[in-house]
């Protein structure tokens, strides 16, 4: 058995993805040297077992392992976590206190959601690892620690530094070697081995008859995105175990459990190279339905007018879209008058579809109530910048919301 997979073994690691073995095989090979190490990764990969790996196979293996999540420590109290802090150095400091860097000396700290540091913070640790040297807080007496520091972080520290929000110096020293751990959605059948290890796992946690997936729920595990990674898929398994135990998963039992979310940043599926449309058109679509139903409707009335009863049409949103003014009394409408529908082309000339003055409309009214502004406008059809230009241009809206003719 190959090193790759003693250590997949040894940590109870899934997956035989390309990418994943990359990953283990790295960090194997740099265990020994004692380096920094960044993770990175997105959120619910499994960057933990990294550093984990780089100890374990590492010369201070024998020395402490601690990890740290930086994002979960306030930022008045970080400092006194990781350097420790002195008897009465501030309010409710009753003792001293050892920090990490002091408690770890000589093993391992691992630095999870690093990004989410201080820059104040950030200037301390930096001083660590060039120096080896600290001052704990209300301590003037510098402090020697030997520690090697494993940091991981779901955040791009390139585009950090370039807010200001992380110090590039820091970065550098960081990154001498940088550990990329694939997402779930780029690791393809790991996801249904992954899913298969989970139910087995539940069943035996909560001494229930293990579920199985059908090829349809697999075909759509494959395409689902997986925007939380591996703790999304292990938490959807589990709520499957407990609910549907014993029973075959269909397509439709998992996609109930899987959020819709057309912004983009967890589609339904794995995100194609070329943008398709299918959400922009469905939301139209659902909106041309609900403004056929309104016209129908203010038919209706119009009818019984014609015919002698008193119905009161009142302003709503489609007035704007129909030639019959609320303004007018009802014994100025003609007999034979109709209620028409404006149907301009929109390049100008030509006959239009519905379906297509339906959307200028949609569109032309939302630039109004947003006086133009395109981004508000987008956010309140629920569409893309991007699209929003592309329908502008297609239909001959111009820049202050009217059709150019």
């Amino acid at each position: 058995m190959d090193e790759v997979a003693k250590v997949k073994q040894r940590f109870s690691i899934i997956g035989n993805s390309p990418a994943l073995l990359e990953a283990i095989a790295r960090a194997i090979k740099v265990a020994p040297i004692d380096l920094s190490v960044l993770v990175t990764g997105e959120s619910g990969s499994g960057k933990e077992f990294f550093p984990k790996i780089i100890h374990a196979y590492g010369a201070r293996k024998h020395k402490k392992y601690i990890a740290v999540n930086c994002g979960a420590i306030p930022e008045g109290t970080i400092d006194s976590e990781l350097f420790g802090h002195e008897k009465g150095s501030f309010t409710g400091a009753i003792t001293s206190r050892k920090g990490y860097f002091e408690e770890a000396d000589g093993g391992t700290i691992f630095l999870d959601e690093v990004a989410e540091l201080p820059l104040t913070t950030q200037a301390r640790l930096l001083r660590v690892l060039e120096t080896g040297e600290f001052l704990k807080v209300g301590s003037s007496v510098v402090q020697k620690t030997d520690i090697r520091i494993v940091a991981a972080t779901n955040v791009d520290l390139l585009k950090a530094v370039e807010k200001g929000k992380f110090r590039e110096d820091l970065y550098y020293r960081l990154s001498t070697v940088v550990i990329n751990v694939p997402a779930l959605h780029d690791r393809g059948d790991d996801v249904v081995l992954l899913a298969r290890k989970f139910a087995a796992d539940f069943a035996e946690k909560y001494v229930m008859p293990a579920i199985t997936f059908s090829q349809e729920a697999q075909r759509a595990m494959l395409l689902y995105r997986w925007p939380g990674n591996v703790r999304q898929l292990k938490n959807v398994v589990e709520q499957l175990a407990l609910f549907n135990a014993g029973e075959e998963i269909n397509r439709q039992t998992l996609l109930s459990l899987l959020p819709m979310d057309y912004s983009g940043g967890a589609s339904l599926v794995h995100a194609p190279a070329e943008h398709k449309y299918e959400a922009e058109r469905e939301m139209l679509w659902q909106l041309i339905y609900g403004l056929r139903n309104e016209i129908n409707d203010l038919n209706r009335k119009m009818e019984e007018i014609e015919a002698g009863k008193t119905t009161i049409i009142k302003p709503g949103p489609l007035h704007s879209l129909i030639k019959y003014q609320p303004t007018e009394s009802v014994d100025s409408i003609e007999p034979d008058k109709k209620i028409e529908v404006e149907n301009p082309s929109p390049t100008g000339h030509g006959n239009v579809s519905p379906l297509e003055l339906a959307e200028k409309e949609t569109i032309l009214a939302a630039l109004r109530r947003n006086n133009g502004n395109k981004k508000a406008t987008a956010e309140e059809l629920n569409i893309s910048q991007r699209t929003l230009y592309r329908k502008i241009h297609e239909l001959g809206i111009g820049e202050e919301g009217s059709v150019n003719r």
